[in-house]
């Protein structure tokens, strides 16, 4: 099977300081097309910096990022700009969206980056709004809506444009039980029915047992891997 994510050798560090602090450790890791990956592991262990490298948020000091196809370590700042708006989508644990925009108007960010018309981006904002069972909510702004139907407006945005790959970084840490529990079936439909690679950080045992895979990493690097389904 084709790989969504490679990471040959991966070396990153922070400065702390006049410290420099290495948090991954020549990292290896393949992630294949199609698949519902969970990262897990203690705060600090390079579980977040994985997810920021492989959306091209950040850069690696050495080794190679190679997402889609693409080593992102060979793009230039404005080519990854570009390149994230076709090929990643964003869920996040606290929703980063636009208080006063409607759920539509939030969902349509992405899309301004594009070339679309405004009427096919209306179009696209309809089906992904369709898809997280929010067609009836999309005048409704963030603060008229529950945390679980914030969350979705979030995971509408991320699909927006289309993407093979969603990087979720908390997507349940802010919800109950129930409600993260249907925001769980809601990314394991999207990756099972629309072929979404789905890499999900978590600490909660309970929302990394809906993904197909688990790694778990400590100190910036892989110390056990399971499947779960």
């Amino acid at each position: 099977m084709a790989s969504a994510v490679s990471l040959k050798h991966v070396i990153k560090s922070y400065r702390r300081g006049r410290e420099k602090v290495e948090v991954l450790h020549a990292l290896d890791l393949e992630i294949p097309q199609g698949e519902f990956l969970a990262l897990m592991g203690p705060s600090g262990s390079g579980k977040t910096t994985i997810l920021n490298l492989i959306g091209g948020l950040d850069r690696a000091d050495s080794g190679e990022v190679i997402v889609s196809g693409q080593n992102l370590q060979c793009l230039s700042g404005g080519q990854l700009a570009k390149w994230r708006t076709h090929n990643v989508g964003f869920i996040f644990q606290f929703y980063n969206l636009m208080p006063m925009l409607s759920a539509a108007a939030n969902v349509e960010l992405p899309l301004l980056l594009t070339n679309l018309s405004k009427a096919e981006r209306k179009k696209h904002v309809a089906v992904a709004l369709e898809m997280v069972g929010l067609s009836d909510r999309e005048a409704h702004k963030p603060g008229e809506m529950s945390g679980g139907q914030q969350q979705r407006v979030g995971i509408a945005r991320a699909i927006v444009a289309d993407p093979t790959l969603l990087l979720c970084d908390e997507p349940t840490g802010d919800l109950d039980r129930k409600t993260a529990d249907e925001i769980l079936a809601l990314l394991q439909e999207l990756n099972r029915h629309h072929n979404k690679t789905i890499v999900m950080v978590t600490h909660d045992p309970r929302a990394a047992d809906h993904a197909a895979r688990q790694l778990h990493f400590d100190k910036g690097q892989l110390t056990d891997a399971r499947a779960t389904a």
